[in-house]
Formats: C-alpha cells, structure tokens, sequence
C-alpha cells in the first residue's frame, strides 16, 4: 500500500513540474511574433502551422497565432491587391499605346485575368476583415 501510495505522490510531482504545451510553445510564437514585426509573413504563416502541430494541446498560444495569422493573410492579401492594381495599370496603359490587333487581344486577355484575379483578392481580404470582425 505504501508503495502504491508513494508512486502516485511521485507521479504527481513530475506531473506538476512539467511544462505545459502553452508554456513550451512560448519560444516559437515569440518568434512568430518577430517574424510577424519584420514584415516576413510567408514565413509568419509557415510557422504558425508548425505551432499548430507541435503544440495541438497549446489552446491560449494558438488563440494569439490566430490573431497573428489573420494579421499576416490580411498583410499578405492587400499587398497582393496593390500589385494586382499596379500590374492592370501598366496593361490598360499598353492596351491603348498599342495598335497592332493579336497585341492587343493579347493584352485584354492579360488585362481580364488581372481584373479577375484582382477582385478575387479584393474578396479575400473582405472575408479577412468580416473573420476579425468575429
């Protein structure tokens, strides 16, 4: 009884002095954090899923990588908005220096995907700001 009695005392104390997941996961988000401050949000993202799998049972530190993870999906979608713009820019501006027929055809195609693809991001980043809203 004894030895019943002094192993669950034992296993209680290297229980209770054991790190929890949070606790361990502390280190990788205030990387994420860092890599999140230096504007590197590809590598934002990656690391947050990595968090996510090392640490499944790290409820708290994943409840702040999620907030990171919107700020960086937001980040990364307006940045790839401006470029769109920037891009449907440049090709309305060619499609009306141009006077050959296939060049221009050419360029209203470019000019369409870019105009699909901008609204589709334009998209992204409202749903983005409807989940923060949350």
């Amino acid at each position: 009884m004894k030895y019943i009695l002094l192993t669950i005392i034992t296993l209680m104390l290297f229980t209770a002095c054991a790190k929890t997941d949070d606790e361990k996961a502390q280190n990788l988000l205030a990387q994420i954090d860092q890599l999140y401050a230096k504007g590197k949000y590809k590598e934002t993202l990656d690391s947050i899923t990595v968090l996510r799998d090392r640490f499944p049972m790290a409820l708290e530190s994943r409840r702040k990588a999620l907030t990171i993870w919107q700020k960086a999906s937001l980040a990364m979608a307006q940045k790839d908005v401006a470029n769109t713009d920037i891009r449907l820019q440049e090709v309305a501006r060619q499609i009306e220096e141009t006077t050959d027929r296939l060049t221009r055809n050419m360029l209203l195609v470019k000019r369409d995907s870019l105009q699909a693809r901008y609204e589709a991001m334009c998209g992204v980043v409202r749903m983005i700001h409807a989940r923060q809203k949350q």
